[in-house]
């Protein structure tokens, strides 16, 4: 797979890169895995994330970051990581997909895990967990294209988030396939690059992730594994603490925006629609809040649920929008440019979700 996205790409001179194989197996009979990171405006996040994957009990042979805007990089995050190398890039070579097909064309490994900046491991064996999930095989004797991990909440998130998250990554790990569709619904082609392995032969031969892409790498990549015979896994033991407390108009533009993905890939998403997925979130949660005596989170779940709603419901219809009303309601300020009318990259460089 060739690299993507690679002008304005600078690696920093001064780390060292011990230890690195380029070989498939470590020579103990383990497959060689290896992270990529897209960061930006770092914070003590980071730091914690880098921190605990030194401490896995399964290895993690090299750690590529992939900085957007060297003016925001905070070296003093980086500790003391030999397998750690750096590169960066300008905004406006950020992509969610084709800066990732950049980073995994630089590793080796037969396992690629690809986080977030801001996407903390849960405990000492992340890594072990995801590459158990990735040795599972379907009903049928599917191969696993890739497992993703459960996110929990953070200490301030808030409660509504926090029915969310529970929602999208239950308890109970799973494998989805193709024979799920009928029942699972868009649910099947669920997952993200919050923390996600991909093994890397599957990912190599199903040609990496779209690119451009203003949002939904994951699910786009993650419904060609399923059409090919591949199975995706949700493995819940694998646990990392991820959440976000978004104001509502930043909950309308982040819909806005996975609409206009849907839009731009109906040979992904057109006949399994995901507002049903939605609706059933809402009254889950709902039910949940009511069990536990927080009726008063009743009209926050409501008035976030709405901005949601409106946000998808313009994000689908992007192409006939005037333009200033697009710009206006997405956080990618370039959608909608490119000559085939579809949307560009540009969304939230690092790739937090």
């Amino acid at each position: 797979m060739g690299l993507e996205g690679g002008s304005g790409l600078r690696k920093e001179d001064h780390l060292e890169h011990s230890g690195l194989t380029t070989n498939m197996g470590d020579g103990q009979g383990r497959p060689v895995v290896e992270v990529m990171i897209p960061v930006y405006k770092p914070d003590q996040r980071f730091a914690r994330l880098l921190e605990r994957l030194r401490e896995q009990t399964f290895p993690v042979s090299r750690i590529l970051v992939v900085n957007t805007e060297e003016k925001y990089w905070k070296p003093e995050l980086v500790g003391k990581a030999d397998n750690l190398e750096i590169h960066h890039i300008e905004k406006e070579h950020f992509d969610h997909g084709g800066t990732r097909n950049m980073g995994a064309g630089l590793l080796k490994g037969d396992i690629l895990i690809f986080m977030t900046d801001d996407a903390v491991p849960k405990g000492r064996r992340l890594v072990e967990r995801l590459v158990a999930a990735l040795s599972q095989k379907g009903p049928n004797g599917e191969t696993m294209a890739m497992a993703y991990a459960r996110q929990l909440p953070d200490q301030d998130c808030q409660a509504v988030e926090r029915y969310t998250r529970s929602f999208n990554y239950p308890k109970e790990g799973c494998v989805k396939t193709r024979a799920d569709l009928s029942r699972l619904g868009i649910k099947t082609y669920f997952a993200s690059n919050v923390c996600c392995a991909y093994q890397r032969e599957a990912f190599e031969k199903l040609g990496g992730f779209v690119s451009p892409a203003i949002f939904n790498e994951d699910m786009i990549f993650a419904a060609g594994a399923v059409k090919a015979g591949y199975g995706i896994a949700y493995a819940s033991e694998a646990r990392v603490i991820h959440s976000h407390n978004l104001t509502w108009m930043q909950q309308f533009r982040r819909n806005f925006d996975l609409a206009v993905s849907q839009a731009d890939h109906p040979e992904v998403f057109l006949g399994v629609p995901s507002e049903g997925e939605g609706i059933r979130m809402i009254k889950t949660a709902a039910k949940q809040m009511l069990k536990q005596g927080q009726p008063e989170q009743l009209p926050v779940l409501i008035m976030g649920s709405a901005c949601k709603y409106a946000g998808y419901r313009l994000g689908k219809l992007y192409r006939v929008l005037p333009r200033p009303l697009v710009l206006w309601c997405s956080t990618n300020k370039a959608v909608g440019g490119n000559e085939e009318g579809g949307a560009v990259c540009g969304r939230d460089p690092g790739g937090r979700r």
